[in-house]
């Protein structure tokens, strides 16, 4: 580690407590340095981090942390947290297989008090551990951190409402720095803005206080009447302070002289009900490129601390993210009725390049999945064409909206599913592994899954033929493996799959991105003798009858291969297969799927060859399979 004055002396928060106000910004620009320096190397999360390092700092000063309970939403701000709280010597295995996470974790640090990469989720955990304070009689602080735009989304409102009427204590810092991901979007932001217009509130009443101190307790009880006047006569009421917490702010988050009298105040406080603090803070603080990006650094690849030049990773074909979007964008230029909904990941979904494309057609709705699903129901009922671009894990959040709000009615939206299956540095928390099956169980739904980019284009040209019923189509994270691409013109026939090479014995149905795994497993098993048929399933409903049928009765063996849970497309298949007693004619039938457990973060390569869906498990499978079939044939013979 770098000579530091203060943080290499700085194991716990424990350490911070020993230091006085000037030492603690000494150590604020020495974390922020440290952080630069670890990311560049790592990658990861870097402006959201640089944007609370006062306040990271501040809150360990103050609080008894672990006893009191500090709650990060989301958690991709958390990694000065990380350094400051015994963790500080692993802090370069950010990401990495075996390393930290590069989000909040239980299993990982009693600092760690709950879990999140997903927003929103801190007011309401952070009730709940107050109220469970509350019950145990125990004195504990505690203490949840969210960003502005995780404070728009309606889960955060409805933990307001519920806090606000539990006379419970609990402190939430809102965290307002303009973005979250990208830049906010909606009503709040504009409400947060006003609310910054009425910065000089503060000083007057830190002033008034200053002033009655001198006076009487009876004059103090008359002030806080006064007190009452001068917020409503400076910013009048507040949203928070209708909802039951005491609000106090803007704060500068970045001025440490601001910052810990009032935490100090608010720790001390015997206020029987939340407490909002809001503070400003700079996404980016101290890394000049990262202040003038577009995206503060948000998310960024290894990078030259010096230039802010971020290494690209080499590829040989376009990301299937912006084979989606081009692909969209070609469509939307012949059909204006074609509407592109995010929430919140525009640059994710890559609905950023639509959007520039058209403005008017492009929608992002905030950190809000159930809101953008039943819009585009809404959407779907007028004619229009709405393409929701989700993340498969987002999209989890939105599935009573996609039951109730789609599903049953019958709505045409088609749902673009990114980072479908595995997804690397991200973890559990980001892996797309249950869409096949929470999709695929639902009537009316076309569900369908693209082996290569040129298999996308044409998902994405039949999803936009679809009026009758909704559709979904999944890809994954990263580059496509370099096939020429279709054009528009060319759809697929709803619940048809296809297949890729023709053998004996054995056939391997694949559904998703693990048919170049499955081809290069073929090709070494032709080498030891073995000539197995391959398809390419492309639908898991309407599920391809004929060609199941066919492979099954025409076969010993049939294996099943997909990047989702149990319940999806091999699910289904071996419910086929039972109804037409074909496993009692002597089928043999194997399905393989993501196993029963979270995979922690590692390169994609290494979570797959752990879950058993590398080519090298797949042969493997192949022969296991074969072996016992010549066993089982061996005996009957007895």
């Amino acid at each position: 580690m770098t000579d530091y004055q203060f943080l290499n002396k700085v194991n716990f928060p424990s350490d911070i407590k020993k230091l006085s106000i000037e030492e603690l910004k000494i150590l604020s620009g020495e974390v922020r340095r440290e952080l630069i320096n670890v990311v560049s190397e790592t990658g990861g999360h870097l402006g959201a981090g640089l944007g609370v390092v006062e306040l990271t700092i501040a809150l360990h000063h103050i609080f008894d942390t672990p006893n009191d309970k500090l709650i990060w939403d989301v958690g991709h701000q958390t990694y000065p947290h990380k350094i400051l709280t015994g963790r500080k010597d692993r802090i370069k295995t950010l990401r990495k297989g075996n390393g930290l996470s590069g989000f909040t974790k239980r299993a990982e640090s009693e600092y760690d008090p709950f879990g999140a990469a997903h927003s929103s989720t801190s007011i309401s955990s952070a009730l709940g551990i107050a109220i469970a304070n509350k019950l145990s009689k125990k004195s504990n602080n505690v203490i949840a951190v969210i960003g502005d735009g995780a404070i728009s989304a309606g889960m955060a409102y409805e933990a307001m409402n519920n806090a606000g009427t539990s006379k419970t204590k609990m402190i939430v810092v809102l965290n307002d720095n303009d973005m979250s991901i990208a830049k906010p979007v909606g009503a709040m932001k504009t409400y947060l803005a006003k609310l910054l217009s009425g910065k000089m509130y503060l000083g007057l009443r830190e002033t008034l206080r200053f002033i009655i101190s001198y006076f009487s307790k009876g004059f103090s009880i008359k002030a806080g009447k006064a007190e009452g006047l001068l917020r409503s006569a400076v910013t009048g009421d507040t949203l928070f302070n209708s909802l039951g917490f005491y609000y106090i702010g803007p704060i500068n988050g970045h001025d440490l002289d601001a910052l810990l009298p009032i935490l100090k105040n608010a720790k001390n406080s015997k206020h029987e009900g939340p407490i909002m603090i809001h503070i400003k803070t700079e996404k980016g603080k101290g890394y000049s490129f990262a202040e003038k990006a577009e995206d503060k650094f948000h998310g960024v690849t290894k990078f030259n601390v010096k230039t802010g030049i971020q290494e690209k990773p080499k590829s040989i074909a376009p990301s299937y993210t912006k084979i989606f979007a081009n692909t969209l964008i070609k469509h939307a230029e012949k059909d204006s009725k074609i509407i592109g909904i995010t929430a919140a990941m525009p640059s994710g979904t890559g609905l950023d390049l639509f959007g520039k494309r058209f403005p008017n057609r492009m929608f992002d709705v905030g950190i809000a999945e159930q809101h953008a699903v039943t819009f585009a129901a809404g959407l779907a009922t007028e004619g229009y064409k709405p393409f929701a671009a989700i993340y498969s894990t987002f999209l989890q959040r939105a599935y009573d909206q996609v039951v109730h709000d789609v599903a049953i009615q019958n709505l045409p939206v088609r749902f673009a599913i990114d980072r479908a299956g595995l997804v690397g540095a991200d973890g559990p928390t980001h892996a797309g592994s249950f869409d096949i099956t929470y999709l695929s169980t639902l009537p009316n739904f076309v569900v369908m899954a693209a082996s290569d980019e040129s298999e996308l284009v044409k998902m994405i040209n039949t999803a936009a033929t679809i009026d009758d019923r909704p559709s979904a189509f999944r890809y994954p994270r990263g580059a496509g493996v370099g096939v020429e691409l279709p054009s528009i013109e060319e759809k697929l026939e709803i619940g048809k799959g296809r297949i890729i090479q023709e053998g004996n014995k054995l056939a391997i149905i694949n559904f998703g991105a693990r048919l170049t795994e499955c081809i290069n497993a073929s090709i070494n098993l032709k080498k030891r003798g073995i000539n197995i048929t391959l398809a390419d399933a492309r639908f898991v409903k309407p599920l391809d009858e004929n060609l199941i049928w066919q492979l099954a009765t025409n076969h010993e063996a049939i294996i099943t291969i997909e990047e989702g849970s149990i319940g999806g497309f091999g699910s289904h298949v071996s419910k086929l297969l039972s109804e037409k007693n074909l496993l009692d004619k002597g089928l043999k039938f194997r399905s393989m799927i993501l196993p029963d457990i979270f995979i922690d973060q590692d390169k994609p390569e290494k979570m797959y060859k752990l879950a058993g869906l590398d080519s090298q498990s797949i042969e493997e499978k192949v022969i296991d399979l074969l072996d016992s079939n010549i066993v089982l044939q061996n005996q009957s013979k007895k």
